[in-house]
């Protein structure tokens, strides 16, 4: 592989700027053209918009097909919405010019999960153009999926499987607290889910049907629920106060099962201050099986770091791989990319 590898940063809100950021930490990568469509940030040298002491020469655009360029551009890292239909047709553009793609979109992390026909559609379209596109973060893409797959390596049978992630949302702005319900009442919070308003964690459909195909383990029917927390406690973040008695977060419940049979359990609880409930923060994963396997992480994998540090670290992998429609359980195991040995496995 030639290095260093040539990037495009899509998107500067606060995960593009931090994965930008973190690129520049990095000898094999560099950053060769930026897109954003805020207006303040059109025109202006990304080391500014970084606010890293310095000008890179690379001159912020809103306008794409401008530099996607595949003689100068080995790989698209995109950070602009969660939602696979939404950013279908940008990843389309990328596609179609014949560049590599990384999305931290959480749908894109298994298409097919609920969109098979968009997901066959990427994958041909891929393949036609003789790119990879990959869809990850750290979860969906890590903690409840692929770090699952993981710890199942050793096991000689499975037959259930519950990983929870225990969160903090406190550091989150007001978008977070309100498709998280965080400060409504409890009435309130039923109404926002009934009409979309309160989505809970987006991925659980992602993450179980990964987990189902990596082991064969035949999921056919996903349900989710969706719960307020209700605050016995006051609790104040910079965007919300909640009272006792108002919700502080919304405990979701992702279930697969494989006919009348549960056979993965998928849990997140997401609130403002957990411990002024003595409530730790962690990741678990118990899998029930021969053997059993126990894991806990506390506190929990930081969730806008490592999602930062796994699209940045799969960067090699994915301009590695043979054209496609990617999952994480389809390329090598990512890890931190330290050195030039990083960039490169024996696949």
């Amino acid at each position: 592989m030639q290095l260093p590898i040539r990037v495009l940063q899509w998107g500067l809100g606060a995960m593009g700027s931090g994965m930008a950021k973190l690129m520049l930490q990095k000898s094999g990568l560099q950053i060769v053209a930026a897109v954003d469509a805020r207006p303040d940030y059109v025109g202006k040298d990304l080391g500014e918009i970084l606010d890293v002491g310095k000008k890179m020469g690379v001159v912020v655009t809103d306008k794409p097909e401008t530099v996607l360029d595949k003689n100068k551009v080995d790989i698209v890292v995109i950070a602009t919405t969660s939602w696979a239909a939404k950013q279908a047709p940008d990843l389309k553009k990328i596609i179609n010019a014949g560049i590599n793609v990384i999305s931290i979109a959480e749908e894109m992390s298994d298409v097919e999960a609920q969109s098979p026909k968009l997901g066959k559609e990427l994958d041909d379209l891929a393949k036609k153009n003789g790119v990879t596109v990959l869809g990850t973060g750290v979860n969906p893409g890590f903690v409840l999926d692929l770090l699952v797959v993981m710890l199942t390596a050793g096991c000689q049978s499975v037959e259930h499987i519950e990983a929870s992630r225990v969160n903090d949302l406190s550091p989150y702005g007001p978008t977070v607290m309100e498709t998280q319900g965080v400060g409504m009442t409890p009435e309130a919070f039923r109404a926002g889910v009934a009409n979309g308003t309160v989505v809970g964690h987006v991925g659980f459909p992602e993450s179980i049907h990964m987990i189902s195909s990596a082991l064969g383990l035949g999921v056919d029917r996903i349900e989710e629920t969706r719960e307020p927390i209700i605050s016995k406690v006051y609790r104040e973040t910079p965007h919300v106060k909640v009272e006792p008695g108002m919700v502080a977060g919304c405990a979701h419940i992702g279930v697969g099962y494989r006919g009348d049979k549960e056979v993965i359990r998928l849990i997140h609880p997401q609130q403002i201050h957990p411990q002024l409930e003595q409530q730790d923060t962690g990741d678990y994963i118990n899998i029930y099986g021969l053997p059993e396997i126990h894991m806990a992480i506390k506190p929990e994998i930081a969730g806008g770091k490592a999602t930062m540090g796994i699209a940045v670290n799969m960067i090699p992998h994915v301009v590695a791989a043979t054209p496609g429609l990617k999952r994480m359980i389809d390329l090598p195991t990512p890890a931190a990319l330290m050195g030039e040995s990083a960039y490169s496995r024996r696949v």
